[in-house]
């Protein structure tokens, strides 16, 4: 009898004890899982307010906000990173609310602020920024905008000149018309005609009847073209003018009261590329040389570099397979003498009435 009670109570103590161990393996169990479930939030600083270019990064000016850990980058600051963000100088304006990253500040206090344009920043060191002229089709049509990555290409026109002279082939000559001495003993030589002689020619032989003649040309030298790609995956700055004065504008600003230095012009004359400055050099060169630059906009993503053969009518004719037409017996009516192009509707200028 007190065997069977013994064994009942050895049973009852090892099922209590399987129940109790159940019940603590579940909870703990479940509180890991519930632990893993539940995401780590992180603060990081924001800008408390606005912070102008090259002003000074205080303590009153930031303020936190929570986001969740997988969302923070290396580049931000958080609150364990306070000593690193405070005293340091805004790159750029800062508005209120935005994340401040590395890259946003610099070293420098608050008695040395960053001189300069708040676009100036935009600038990458060791490279400048420069404007050339445009027109509608330089900027493909205003496809290119702020921001684009461009390819340059640059025509070129070529004379033949006279190396002394650095004057336009062919030149222009006078008859000598003899030679002798002035009272004095001075070699004198006399020249026939004026100074707006014909051009010099060339002696040839006629050979049908075999007798010499002397040509001249018709017209002035014709020069020669030729264009090249100039630069390949250029930066555009900005498309237009820039302002003079900085202006800030809302949703119910009055166009009419911006200065108009600061509105957008529909029809912008010129282009600020960011370029290294040998290359802003070169572009200062075409620009005084009148050379015609055109612009190709790009895939960003694209930054290969594609060697390219300048194109001249020789190029043209042997490239794309063009014959020299034949002289014929015949010819279109009208006669054509040059190309007059294409009108576009948006090429013809509308004058008010009077």
């Amino acid at each position: 009898m007190r065997r069977g009670r013994t064994l009942i109570m050895v049973l009852l103590i090892i099922v209590i004890g399987l129940v109790v161990a159940f019940f603590a393996f579940r909870q703990f169990l479940g509180g890991a899982t519930t632990a893993e479930q539940v995401p780590v939030n992180v603060e990081v600083y924001v800008a408390g307010q606005n912070i102008p270019q090259g002003e000074e990064v205080t303590e009153a000016a930031l303020q936190t906000i929570t986001i969740p850990q997988d969302k923070v980058v290396s580049v931000m600051y958080g609150t364990d990173e306070k000593a690193f963000l405070i005293g340091k100088v805004a790159k750029y304006p800062l508005d209120q609310g935005v994340v401040i990253t590395e890259s946003m500040v610099g070293d420098g206090t608050a008695s040395i602020p960053i001189s300069g344009p708040q676009w100036a920043s935009l600038i990458p060191a060791g490279q400048t920024a420069i404007s050339i002229p445009t027109n509608r089709l330089g900027l493909a049509g205003y496809a290119i905008a702020d921001g684009a990555h461009v390819n340059i290409n640059a025509c070129f026109l070529f004379v033949d000149v006279d190396p002394s002279f650095q004057s336009v082939l062919p030149n222009k000559f006078i008859v000598l018309t003899g030679t002798g001495f002035s009272d004095t003993g001075v070699p004198t030589i006399t020249l026939g005609g004026g100074a707006e002689g014909p051009f010099q020619g060339r002696l040839e032989l006629e050979p049908a009847i075999q007798q010499p003649y002397y040509l001249i040309p018709s017209e002035s030298q014709r020069p020669r073209m030729v264009c090249q790609i100039l630069l390949q995956d250029v930066v555009v700055l900005k498309v237009g003018n820039f302002s003079l004065t900085p202006v800030v504008t809302t949703s119910e600003t009055d166009p009419a009261a911006v200065p108009a230095d600061q509105q957008t012009s529909s029809a912008p004359d010129i282009v600020t590329l960011l370029v290294s400055p040998q290359d802003s050099i070169t572009l200062s060169y075409l620009i005084q040389t009148q050379a015609e630059l055109t612009m190709t906009l790009r895939n960003p993503s694209d930054q290969a570099r594609q060697a390219t053969e300048a194109s001249t009518l020789q190029f043209l004719l042997s490239q794309y397979n063009i014959p020299v037409p034949a002289k014929l017996p015949y010819s279109l009516q009208p006669q054509t003498d040059i190309l007059g192009g294409v009108v576009l509707p948006n090429d013809v200028v509308q004058v008010p009435a009077q």
